[in-house]
């Protein structure tokens, strides 16, 4: 076994752990519980210290989870970006083989590979109109950079743990929560429940919102899946896409951000020769170029509900105070 494969299957065994562990799993998640306490009040003190010290001249709009991985926040920043002029998105640049401050697009214009941005990032350049897409670690220099390009209002994708800045914060509740609900290293949770009550929004998926999966290649739209389908992805929680696909399409998932080799895609062409490959909108920058044919891609839309309480997002953008 090669490192990379080594690599893949622990990731894949931490995310089970993390969320639905089993026999095994819980009883070494019992025996860590004395660090999630340390854990938990590290978090705790590092929120009443560094609470909105940082205040932006234009709205800052943050969308985030308390789960580790992915719950749809890329697509419900997406959704959200689309209705305001003049936006920008900052993010961390997950996967990314640069660091720093980088423009990956500015108002649509696209700078830089997905090599140097990060799958995340580059999956919100090409889906948002016009917008600028800036990767940071430190968001306050992410932020005082689309400042400085125009932006009218920012939107942080996974930025709710930067307490420092003051935002308007949403959560967003997965679908299915973890069974384990302790706090890493325990489980799966980055944050404790009670954070739910601390935030401006918190939205449920399948309450507040509802996923639209459509699959489309070379532009045209797929309306139904050929039977002999094979899913390749590296994002967190390969599974949750099983509801989407058909009942005997395999899904060869890689751990969240990895950036696919040459001999990965041919040891799964060897093994479906005749196989459609269909992928995300996360994986398919990455994937296009090791692939003969262009794959069929999934594409995940999000549709608010009337329980979705946009309207406060309008007001906050509308009478936000820079004092």
């Amino acid at each position: 076994m090669d490192i990379n494969s080594f690599k893949n299957k622990t990731f894949l065994w931490i995310e089970q752990y993390l969320f639905f562990p089993n026999f095994f799993q819980n009883i070494i998640s019992m025996l860590v519980l004395p660090l999630t306490m340390i854990y938990c009040m590290i978090v705790l003190y590092k929120k009443a210290r560094l609470y909105a010290i940082f205040f932006s001249s234009v709205p800052v709009i943050s969308v985030g989870n308390l789960v580790v991985g992915g719950s749809g926040k890329t697509p419900i920043v997406e959704y959200l970006a689309k209705r305001y002029d003049d936006i920008a998105v900052v993010l961390r640049g997950h996967g990314r083989q640069t660091k720093g401050l980088l423009v990956v697009s500015f108002k649509g214009d696209i700078k830089v590979s997905v090599q140097q941005s990060g799958d995340e990032a580059i999956s919100l350049a090409n889906a948002i109109p016009n917008s600028t897409v800036i990767v940071s670690e430190d968001r306050q220099i992410g932020i005082a950079k689309a400042i400085e390009l125009g932006a009218k209002v920012i939107f942080l994708d996974d930025g709710y743990a930067k307490y420092n800045i003051k935002k308007f914060d949403i959560l967003i509740r997965p679908k299915n929560e973890p069974q384990n609900i302790f706090c890493l290293p325990s489980g799966g949770y980055k944050l404790p429940k009670l954070f739910y009550s601390m935030a401006d929004i918190v939205i449920k998926d399948g309450e507040e919102f509802q996923r639209v999966v459509s699959f489309e290649q070379n532009g045209e739209t797929i309306d139904e899946l050929p039977s002999n389908t094979v899913c390749i992805t590296a994002i967190s929680k390969p599974d949750r896409l099983a509801e989407f696909l058909p009942s005997n399409c395999d899904i060869k998932s890689f751990y969240d951000h990895y950036e696919f080799r040459p001999q990965d895609i041919d040891n799964i062409i060897k093994d479906y020769p005749t196989h459609t490959i269909v992928t995300t909108s996360k994986d398919i920058h990455k994937l296009k170029h090791l692939l003969k044919t262009k794959p069929v891609l999934m594409r995940l839309d999000i549709v608010a509900t009337k329980s979705f309480d946009i309207k406060k997002i309008d007001d906050y953008i509308k009478g936000y105070n820079y004092a």
